[in-house]
Formats: C-alpha cells, structure tokens, sequence
C-alpha cells in the first residue's frame, strides 16, 4: 500500500492514523474531516466544557508527536462518495482521494426531530452544538431534557449545576432499562431527585411550543413544560449514508467483522459507525462509547495491513461511563433480559456500589460500578474470561 485515506477525523480517525504509523506503514496518509475543528475530545462537552471549566484548548486530542505522523489533513471537507471502482475518496469540493486503503471512521450524528424546530432547541454532539447550548445555560433559565440516556442525565446534571431549573423527560419507566434493567434504572432515577431535578417517566414529547423561539413543550399526556431551552437527547445515527451505492455493506452503520473489515478488499471501518461483530456479545453491535473508539482502530488498521494484532482480552469487553451527580457511573460487559442483579460491595441506598450480572447459568455477564472505580477495573478484566467461545 502507498496511500491511505482515513475519512473521519476524530478520536477514532486519530488513533487510526497513530496506529498507522506505529504499525510500520510509512506511506502517504489523508485523513478527511467534515468539521473545519483539529480532531477534539467529545466526552468533555457535555460536562466540563459546558460548566466552563474547560476550554476549548483543553479539547484537543492533537499531541506534539502527532506532528510527525506526516499526514495531510482534509478538515472541513466531508466525503461525499466512496467510488469502488479506484477505491477514491470524493470529497464535497470535488477532489478525489484515489487510495490503496481505505479507514471509514465518519462517527455518527445526534438523532433529531421530525419538525422544523424554533431557537433554543438543541442537540449536543459536536463542539459547535456544546457552544451555542453553553451561552443559553445560564442561571435561571428553564432546561427541558428530551432523553434521560446519558448524554441527556449528563447535560441535566451539569444545567443543574449552573443555576438552570432542570426537566428530563423519559418514554421508559425509567432511566437507562434497557442497558442496566429496571432495578438499576431506578437507582438512576435517584440521581436526578439528589439535585432537584425533575424526572418526567413514561411521557413523550407530543408538541414544541413557541412561535420562533421555544417557551415550552407539551407532553403526550397534556402537560405543560415551560422551558427557555430544550435539548432532545434521543440517541444517533451513524454518518454512512454517503457510502449508499458503494458496494460497502450497510446496516446500522458499516458491517465488518470482528477485526473491523468490510466485505470489500482494502476498507475498515471503526468507531461509532461501525456495526462490528462482538466477541463478547456473540453478535454484531455498533458501540458510540470513547473507549471502543480508542481500542479498535489499532485491531482494524493491523487488519488492513495485513498484520496479526491480538488485543488484549479485557478489550473484547463492551465498556463505558458516565460522570452523573458527582457519581462516576462504569459499566462492563452485558446485561440480558433473565439476567440476575446481586449487590457484592456498598449500598444501592449509599450510591456507593458494585452490581454483578449473572446470567441464566449464573456466570457472570456484567459489573455495574458507582465510585468504586478499583474493584470496577478487576471485574471489568475477570468479564474477559467469560467470552462466550470460552465457556
């Protein structure tokens, strides 16, 4: 391979092109952003960023070292097509990208609604969305939250924090039931009600209310929330529907196998548009959390060249939190429905805890960790000894 073009530019594109070079490639590399921004940290954006405790200098992924990796940096031109025929990249301004390889790494979008939306209502995925919510947070004003996933409980918890009257409005009975279940959702419910929020479950938003800036929405029951600004934090779509027509497998982002490949010679894809086959899970799953998209490039680049990477066994298990209330939020693994929840350290009263998962058989199958960050990390490296092909 002389060239490669790696399209997406953020932390999964990043840590591709890294991996690129510590792997030995010494060609030529492009790497393709739609955003004008030098790669950035997303995490921060919801919390730190967004209190103002951070700024935007203290985003940047880029390290000194990285001005050695000699790529060229495609920033604010995203990718339109990927022609198959010369394995080119065609960009939004007309260029052609022709490359040998090719890392697909275009991230996803933040879900949004169906209507045309009047000013003060938000989605929060990139650092253009954290500064225009950041100037409308301010002390007093009203914030409903559409979503009580973790992107809505994080923004909630950091509006909270500013001074702002905080509504998070969740369909399920409660907070996060599908990934943690109703038991450990509803300790999550209590998150919100340690800081006033007001937590609205089992509702859907039914109506935008205001003419051209928002002053409330109306719930499917017929209440009223006032708001001065609203996020709807209803979940993403992978960035992929430039690849229709290529060749490359859709469905629910790019489809690659364990490793990361395409079912077309020469493509990877990695990161939150990914639908990978897991290991771990025994079937395929596309995962929009920072460590899958630090930890599978390095598998998918190796992948490309030809190598034979084996990652480390505790990669293999699904992995991610969230900073909630003050409370640092981990969980590994997976929880299936039949699966059991058991208590092994702390209170669920104290939010101080450890939950362990089993399943049906009674193997352990998920950790749960509120501030137990050190006995979090050994379960979350015993898990990898529970790989289904293992057992």
């Amino acid at each position: 391979m002389q060239t490669i073009a790696v399209v997406g530019a953020s932390l999964a594109g990043l840590t591709a092109t890294r991996s690129l070079r510590d792997q030995g490639f010494e060609g030529r590399i492009v790497v393709v952003g739609d955003e004008p921004h030098a790669p950035y940290d997303r995490p921060p954006l919801s919390k730190d960023f967004l209190a103002g405790t951070v700024s935007e200098e203290d985003l940047t992924l880029a390290t000194p070292e990285d001005d050695e990796l000699g790529a060229e940096w495609r920033l604010g031109n995203p990718a339109t097509a990927l022609d198959t025929g010369d394995r080119a990249v065609v960009l939004d301004n007309g260029e052609r990208i022709v490359a040998d390889g090719v890392v697909l790494a275009t991230g996803a979008r933040a879900k949004t609604l169906p209507w045309s939306l009047p000013k003060g209502v938000h989605t929060l995925r990139t650092l253009d969305d954290a500064r225009a919510l950041r100037d409308e947070l301010v002390a007093g004003a009203r914030l409903v939250v559409i979503g009580a996933g973790f992107i809505g409980s994080e923004i909630a918890s950091t509006a909270v924090g500013l001074g702002v009257e905080v509504d998070v409005v969740e369909a399920a009975p409660v907070p996060l039931l599908k990934a943690l279940g109703a038991e450990m959702g509803e300790i999550c419910a209590g998150l919100h009600a340690t800081k006033g929020v007001r937590l609205h479950t089992g509702a859907t938003l039914a109506e935008l209310v205001g003419g051209e800036q928002v002053t409330a929405v109306r719930l499917s029951d017929g209440r009223e929330l006032p708001a001065d600004v609203v996020v709807v934090g209803i979940g993403a779509e992978p960035c992929v529907e430039w690849l229709r027509g290529s060749g490359v497998d859709l469905d629910d982002g790019v489809v690659t196998d364990a490793q990361g490949l395409t079912n077309l010679p020469g493509v990877v894809a990695v990161g939150d548009c990914a639908n990978s086959h897991r290991n771990f899970l025994g079937a395929p799953r596309r995962m929009e959390h920072w460590t899958n998209a630090l930890q599978q490039p390095v598998v998918a680049v190796s992948a490309l060249l030809g190598g034979s990477y084996v990652p480390p066994a505790h990669h293999e298990v699904p992995y991610f939190w969230s900073d909630q209330y003050g409370h640092k939020i981990q969980f590994a693994g997976r929880r299936t429905e039949g699966s059991t929840a058991e208590v092994v350290e702390g209170s669920l009263d104290s939010l101080d805890f450890l939950v362990l998962y089993r399943d049906q058989d009674g193997n352990p199958e998920g950790v749960l960790g509120v501030d137990r960050a050190r006995s979090f990390g050994r379960w979350r490296r015993q898990l990898a000894g529970y790989l289904p092909a293992g057992r």
